[in-house]
């Protein structure tokens, strides 16, 4: 597993590098849609105020920013990812914050516990690996996800209901049937399978009891 964090991390460093502090230098596509994706993940949180969240593939910070932005207050921010450029540039954002942290890891699972733990885009991009040995990492990230969130925890994936022309080799489209029926075996009788927004990708939120 590390040769794939290995990967993952330099793949980002390289985006961050050729693009900044933009949507673009953690790979998506543009300022809207990185938008709608933090939406969608956040409907695990059930209130605006007093909780712990880690943020797995923080990047430069943009959904601390979200979450500055639509109003949620009073809450303790862990944003990790394997990419020191990305932290170095978290760090220079937001400095000096003592309910803020930003820290880089080699392992999904050296996580604190939090009440929530999201992530955006972590699983999109497999590059050269085959699908059975992504889909590894992506159930050994959710488990250490479920491990370390005490209320719940939300990810989103890309869909395999995606257009056949726009498809890229290098991305991964999971099976939305899949990870709902995974999660709901695994963790929680509360799961919820959201496909019914504009991008061609699926969040699944996983609350527990």
């Amino acid at each position: 597993m590390q040769k794939i964090y290995s990967d993952i991390k330099n793949y980002y460093a390289q985006r961050i590098q050729e693009f900044g502090t933009t949507p673009r230098g953690v790979d998506w596509k543009d300022y809207d849609t990185q938008q709608i994706r933090f939406s969608q993940i956040s409907k695990i949180i059930d209130n605006k105020t007093n909780f712990r969240i880690n943020d797995l593939g923080c990047g430069y910070g943009a959904y601390l920013e979200f979450l500055n932005r639509q109003g949620y207050s009073n809450f303790r921010f862990n944003g990790y990812d394997l990419s020191k450029e990305m932290i170095d540039n978290a760090l220079k954002q937001f400095k000096k914050k003592s309910d803020v942290t930003f820290r880089q890891i080699k392992s999904t699972d050296e996580m604190e516990e939090a009440d929530f733990t999201v992530a955006s885009g972590v699983f999109n991009v497999k590059m050269h690996y085959k699908e059975h040995e992504w889909l590894a990492m992506v159930l050994e990230t959710i488990h250490n996800m479920a491990n370390k969130s005490k209320l719940g925890f939300s990810f989103n994936i890309l869909t395999k209901y995606s257009d056949q022309e726009y498809m890229d080799n290098k991305l991964y489209y999971a099976d939305p049937l899949f990870f709902f029926d995974y999660c709901k075996r695994n963790y929680s009788k509360n799961v919820a399978l959201l496909h019914d927004y504009d991008l061609f990708e699926f969040t699944i939120l996983v609350k527990k009891s």
